[in-house]
């Protein structure tokens, strides 16, 4: 896992990326905090009064905001009214702004950072909920999703949706299958994309497996340039002579490395079964489909996590 975080530092290296944490009375994140920024790979933006961490910690160079003492917290506000749409009104507005979550989303969704890393003492709607209230999915998506990175020594591989919905319609999984191509080459990997299935190639036909088929349908209409394939089982995308012989004639097929499983217990299921069994590194999840990126830890998460996740975050916000 070292290699890749070090393949995706010189991804960012030299392009002024700056990464929110809202967390700072959080003694992981101000740990990986300081280390970004001794690193200047990634410029830590702090939520909250400096002055509450610098007796403990050195973190003179760390830039900190204080949304009580924030010059720009009324063109904040406006904003954020005019961003939700008649949903909130101003005085609701300056209340939520005082959340450090959203806060430091409005300040993403600003252009005063690229991306936000939370979740270390919250939970994950509290994290995700501003996002997609402010933030938004990118134009084509309609859904958010969580992927997984699985790496055991060189291999890598794409796992999706793992974490946010429990049952994507087709168009849900066709999204999710051009998006994870994309981060999949963020990570080095050249894309060949599997939409996963208790079937192959029409061998059952039930309603789960068409959604499947309607899926790769849409996918492969909406001329990503990647190479998706479906529906198929999981030997038949990952076992050459398995695919060959299940899916002849498919370019995909038995070579797949980026995987679009068809619903939130196979996924979840699926990534669980290669890290405990397999003894592959699971980073994630990863979120996908913003228009600017915005990752959740977890709440027994490390500082090198938080550390791993803004590299990753930093990356992502180069995604287009």
């Amino acid at each position: 896992m070292a290699n890749i975080i070090q393949e995706l530092k010189n991804k960012i290296e030299g392009k002024g990326l700056k990464v929110v944490f809202p967390e700072s009375n959080d003694e992981r994140i101000i740990e990986a905090a300081i280390k970004l920024q001794e690193e200047g790979l990634v410029k830590p933006i702090l939520i909250g009064k400096k002055e509450d961490v610098s007796s403990k910690y050195d973190v003179n160079d760390c830039e900190f905001i204080d949304p009580l003492n924030y010059d720009g917290f009324e063109e904040m506000v406006a904003s954020f009214v005019e961003r939700r749409k008649g949903k909130n009104t101003e005085e609701q507005a300056r209340k939520m702004l005082l959340d450090e979550n959203y806060f430091g989303t409005m300040l993403v969704y600003m252009g005063k950072a690229h991306g936000l890393v939370s979740g270390a003492c919250h939970s994950t709607g509290d994290t995700v909920r501003p996002a997609l209230q402010i933030i938004k999915t990118k134009p084509g998506v309609s859904k958010t999703f969580g992927y997984f990175l699985m790496a055991r020594e060189d291999e890598k591989y794409i796992f999706g949706d793992c974490a946010i919905n429990p049952n994507p319609t087709a168009e849900n999984l066709a999204e999710f299958a051009i998006e994870s191509a994309k981060a999949a080459e963020m990570f080095g990997i050249e894309p060949r994309v599997g939409l996963l299935s208790f079937s192959t190639n029409g061998s059952a036909d039930t309603e789960e497996t068409q959604k499947v088929v309607e899926a790769t349908k849409i996918a492969k209409a909406a001329n990503s340039g990647y190479q998706i394939e479906g529906e198929m089982q999981f030997d038949a995308a990952f076992v050459p002579s398995v695919g060959a012989k299940k899916f002849p004639g498919s370019e995909v097929a038995g070579k797949v490395n980026t995987f679009i499983f068809p619903d939130l217990n196979s996924g979840n299921i699926g990534y669980k079964i290669a890290q405990r069994l397999g003894n592959f590194d699971a980073m994630g999840p990863i979120l996908a489909g913003l228009n600017s990126p915005v990752n959740d830890l977890s709440r027994g998460c490390s500082s090198d996590d938080a550390y791993k996740t803004a590299i990753i975050t930093a990356a992502q916000a180069l995604i287009k």
